[in-house]
């Protein structure tokens, strides 16, 4: 098993885990690991890799998420992803969209565990930092736990280091991407199956997962937590994540003071080029019950967009925000505290939400 720990992680979010969110999201968690969107290996082979995979050396640890099904393709793309230092490569076999399963990558690959247990045995031959797979429990009419089973054991046999596992089959016939996310009902009990079956490997759950204490929960049944939409839609939750999950103080003791540290960043991006709306669009769910929040959001709205708009439209956002401290995660920044049990302990099931 991999020393780098998927205790917390924040999901590859197509158009929202750029690097300017997980510059956001890294002041808010030190330890969380953090996740590229989805790149496609065409993209990485032939792209601007600048563009694409440049990133902020605060933002590690940090994985980049691969989308393809081409074993060569995958090794090659891997490996250059770890010659620029990312920490960990992950493999895309969740994605439940047209295009992606077009490309006869994502969600699809539930269907051809084989050839995923290939792509990750090449992987692993071509690089030396972990390689992981985020999935899905199956698609269509598959049975969940024959599904996730056929492929765990194939990317075991491949060496796999973990396996983060979205708890929702995938309808690639009749249900869009977004009611992909929603519709199939949430299964955590079959991920529990899965790491009682396997308790060496590292397995992590994701879907559904709102807030710190439901990561708390998950964690009495499996070694790791993938929060997605709520990271990203309300992410002064992620304050709480070093404290609560792993002990150690908060970076920031408010929502705005992090707010604060992220200005030399804009500014830097702005004297690149940088528009800022494309910076501090992540930051629009930053504030919660905080006196000011709306004219936050509506200040940055009517003018972040404008052309040649300035760090002054932040800093003048900010001014509308009062500094007081999220109500109800005060004391959890205020006071770190071990709540979880051990990384890899299984605890009797708990009800699916």
């Amino acid at each position: 098993m991999s020393n780098l720990s998927r205790r917390f992680c924040v999901a590859p979010m197509m158009e929202w885990t750029d690097r300017h969110c997980r510059f956001l999201h890294r002041l808010l968690t030190r330890r969380a690991l953090l996740y590229t969107e989805m790149i496609t290996t065409g993209a990485v082979l032939h792209g601007h890799r600048e563009r694409l995979l440049g990133y902020d050396a605060c933002e590690h640890p940090l994985a980049v998420q691969l989308g393809g099904s081409d074993p060569r393709a995958l090794a090659e793309a891997a490996r250059i992803c770890a010659d620029l230092g990312y920490d960990e490569i992950n493999l895309n076999v969740g994605c439940p969209s047209d295009r992606v399963r077009d490309g006869r990558f994502g969600a699809c690959l539930m269907a051809e565990p084989q050839l995923v247990g290939d792509c990750v045995a090449a992987m692993k031959a071509a690089v030396v930092v972990p390689v992981t797979v985020k999935c899905r429990l199956g698609v269509d009419d598959q049975d969940p736990d024959a599904s996730l089973g056929a492929l765990t054991n194939a990317v075991v046999a491949a060496g796999v280091d973990g396996v983060i596992v979205h708890a929702r089959k995938a309808w690639l016939s009749g249900l869009s991407p977004k009611e992909n996310r929603e519709v199939p009902p949430l299964d955590y009990a079959c991920v529990y199956r899965l790491k009682r079956r396997y308790p060496q490997l590292d397995i992590a759950i994701n879907g559904g997962i709102g807030t710190i204490e439901q990561a708390v929960e998950q964690l009495q049944q499996v070694d790791g937590v993938m929060m997605g939409r709520a990271a990203y839609h309300e992410p002064w939750r992620l304050l709480g994540v070093d404290p609560v999950l792993f002990d150690t103080p908060a970076p920031y003791a408010t929502p705005r003071a992090a707010a604060e540290a992220m200005i030399p960043y804009i500014e830097r991006e702005i004297a690149r080029g940088t528009r800022l709306y494309a910076i501090v669009r992540h930051t629009l769910g930053l504030f919660h019950a905080v006196p000011g929040a709306r004219a936050f959001r509506r200040h940055l709205a009517t003018h972040a967009v404008k052309h040649g708009a300035g760090v002054d439209v932040f800093r003048d956002a900010l001014s509308l925000v009062s500094d007081a401290q999220i109500t109800a995660l005060a004391p959890v920044i205020a006071e770190p505290r071990a709540r979880v049990a051990a990384p890899n302990a299984v605890a009797e099931p708990i009800a699916a939400s």
